[in-house]
């Protein structure tokens, strides 16, 4: 179990492990020279941080927790074991990653196109599905223990705007955020404001998937 704010593995090491994270957030980011922090993506339960680290030797960014987080360490001889012995294992593996590639481009878009409104209701939007997926949300309600510093860092959004556009989310009937758990009010509004579709999360077989639950 590792506490708010470990570095699970930093830039420059040369790991000879993989982390799964078991239970909690945890989260890639980079770092500027100034301090400034810009997080590429959000890790939950099922995750592995660092696939990439079986085939390049050195990291190039970090990975760290946003609260609480359970993880297991898996050596890359082991993995490499079973990518050998069972290839429909490593075939899942190597999926992961090309996953893991598109969901950094959707936050390239996202980051680099989308106005503050919509960047926001589309990170809620993923962050929701994504959840669903791994039964960690309850029908339209989901745990979000990220802070308006944390979605400033992952938006490119200044903290002061982050809380004006969370008001407006929810002024709009969209969204409710309290002591860290989301509930998504209007599903079908808050997909066109962020104007999300779940193509790039590669979940469903037909269709856009973005329903929400029955």
């Amino acid at each position: 179990m590792l506490g708010k704010g470990q570095d699970i593995v930093r830039e420059g090491d040369r790991p000879s492990q993989c982390c799964l994270v078991l239970d909690g957030w945890a989260c890639r980011y980079k770092m500027l020279n100034d301090g400034a922090r810009q997080i590429l993506c959000f890790q939950i339960a099922g995750d592995f941080s660092d696939l990439q680290s079986l085939h390049l030797d050195v990291m190039d960014h970090n990975i760290g927790t946003l609260g609480s987080c359970m993880v297991a360490f898996v050596p890359h001889a082991v993995l490499r074991a079973l990518v050998t012995d069972y290839p429909r294992i490593g075939a899942a593996f190597w999926r992961d990653t090309l996953v893991d590639a598109s969901i950094t481009r959707e936050w390239l878009l996202n980051v680099g196109a989308r106005d503050a409104y919509n960047r926001l209701a589309h990170l809620l939007c993923e962050t929701y599905m994504r959840l669903q997926v791994v039964g960690k949300a309850d029908g339209l309600r989901f745990n979000f223990p990220i802070s308006q510093a944390m979605l400033a860092d992952a938006t490119g959004i200044s903290g002061v705007h982050i809380n004006r556009m969370l008001q407006a989310l929810r002024q709009d009937g969209l969204i409710t955020l309290r002591n860290g758990v989301c509930e998504v009010k209007d599903w079908e509004a808050l997909v066109h404001a962020g104007q999300f579709d779940t193509r790039y999360l590669h979940v469903y077989r037909n269709g856009n998937g973005n329903h929400a639950p029955s």
